[in-house]
């Protein structure tokens, strides 16, 4: 059952000014900052907020990791591959520091969060100076401080349930935004680490979340993304129950022109959900929707409490009441015991879906899991072969789900030049569809008019068209 959470008090957000005040002050601070993400989107929110608080101690941002005085690394743990990526970029700037001798390092985020990491970095890590988790990202200014003034590296790491409101924020972009509505997870799939790292399921409260939503749009924001382990189950721990859908309504009036969210859990999606889509013209017509497995008993043991039938039902309803939807996934391959009878469950659940697009994972042990003292894990090797087969037959039907746009008029929500040409831009459609049409610098940011022409991997091409059309 979800904890309720406790919101940072006043006289602790001040605290935290007054540490930044400090190290602001200090002479030998670090003058610039870099920030190296791994993981989802929550992560990559959490570095803007990071990157916010730096701001605010008076560094600036190095484009490169090279040429900073402090690097932090915002880490992942979700797989055993990306905790192994940033330990070894970590221990590559060991070296770096050699000739940067005032080099500061630090680590935080999930992979800080496991049980026996920040023993590890205290033993094996001693050239890091600071590492902190998940439930500690507040007090980072606090944190920065200790490490700016002593000659021990400084590692905590906290259990905690808070929701911290007001940190400073410095976004990527100034189109589009994350917004956070909930921390936490109450699912503990067999597979999964996040509810041991990033805590219980808690909510924000929803005027807090429109506070945030109606500042963005005033800053012209034309997209935000919802972010939240499950935001299907936001609202659960709040005292006075909201569901998701409830609150992408009072969102809906606020005008914003295009909303998102990630990541839902099937067995959370309501028929009142579902119906708040279909009526929304706001609310993008695009849904991931991690299956993980096709086959039941697969999905029995990872915890997932639903089937095959029930996650292909909610499937149909959606495309029923939103015409044309993108529906994304994510897919584990050699789960502990897949057969091969129960893989080619998976692959013909891709088969019957047509995804726009998925993410393709070979399972991972990850130490505290269920899953990790499963019986039967499946050899390296077997898995590797698998997952081949499901990304050529995934990439081989996303080729053909694409071209249903092909004559469609789409909006597109430009982000940038095209890599391929400096005559196109490239951005995302209302249907999370990448799509590349003719234009230029000054096209970034806006919301352009196109139609679509053709289709090329698993990117769109289209033309741009007049408002009129």
């Amino acid at each position: 059952m979800a904890r309720t959470a406790v919101k940072i008090t006043e006289e602790e957000k001040n605290r935290q000014k007054d540490f930044i005040r400090e190290i602001r002050e200090l002479p030998q601070r670090p003058q610039t900052y870099h920030v190296v993400t791994y993981g989802c989107q929550m992560n990559a929110h959490d570095s803007e907020k990071i990157a916010g608080m730096l701001e605010e101690m008076g560094m600036k941002e190095a484009a490169v990791r090279e040429e900073a005085d402090f690097v932090i690394f915002n880490t992942c743990c979700v797989r055993d591959n990306a905790e192994r990526r940033a330990l070894g970029n970590v221990t590559w700037l060991k070296e770096v520091r050699k000739t940067h001798p005032n080099l500061m390092i630090a680590v935080c985020g999930c992979m800080i969060q496991e049980p026996g990491m920040a023993e590890k970095i205290l033993k094996q890590y001693r050239f890091i100076d600071l590492a902190f988790g998940t439930a500690n990202l507040h007090r980072f200014p606090e944190l920065m401080y200790s490490a700016l003034n002593s000659d021990r590296n400084v590692v905590q790491v906290a259990d905690e349930d808070v929701i911290a409101e007001g940190l400073p924020v410095r976004r990527q972009r100034t189109d589009a935004a994350y917004l956070t509505i909930m921390y936490g997870c109450d699912n503990f799939c067999s597979f999964c680490i996040v509810p041991y790292v990033r805590g219980r399921e808690r909510s924000r409260e929803p005027e807090d979340i429109l506070r945030e939503a109606e500042e963005l749009q005033k800053t012209g924001v034309k997209e935000i993304m919802l972010l939240g382990q499950n935001v299907n189950s936001y609202g659960k721990s709040l005292s006075c129950p909201m569901s998701f859908a409830g609150l992408l309504r009072r969102l809906e009036q606020l005008g914003i022109p295009r909303i998102r969210f990630m990541t839902s859990h099937p067995k959370d999606l309501s028929d009142e959900l579902i119906e708040t889509m279909s009526g929304s013209s706001h609310i993008l017509p695009q849904f991931h929707l991690p299956v993980q497995s096709g086959n039941d008993e697969i999905l029995q043991k990872m915890n997932r409490h639903y089937t095959r039938e029930k996650y292909l039902e909610r499937v149909h309803k959606l495309r029923e009441a939103v015409p044309g939807i993108g529906l994304s996934t994510d897919i584990i391959v050699g789960f502990p015991g897949e057969t091969e009878a129960q893989f080619e469950d998976t692959l013909s659940l891709v088969e019957e879906v047509r995804y726009d697009g998925a993410f393709t994972f070979i399972y991972s042990p990850r130490v505290g899991t269920r899953a990790a003292a499963m019986d039967h894990q499946v050899p390296d090797e077997v898995a590797g072969e698998r997952i081949k087969r499901l990304i050529s037959l995934q990439e081989e039907l996303q080729k053909e789900t694409l071209r249903r746009f092909i004559g469609m008029k789409e909006e597109v929500l430009v982000e940038g030049l095209s890599r391929r040409s400096e005559e196109a831009v490239s951005g995302k459609g209302r249907h999370a569809v990448s799509v590349t049409l003719p234009g230029n610098l000054g096209d970034v940011g806006q919301i352009v008019s196109c139609r679509i022409t053709g289709v090329r991997n698993n990117t769109l091409i289209a033309e741009r068209i007049g408002d009129e059309e």
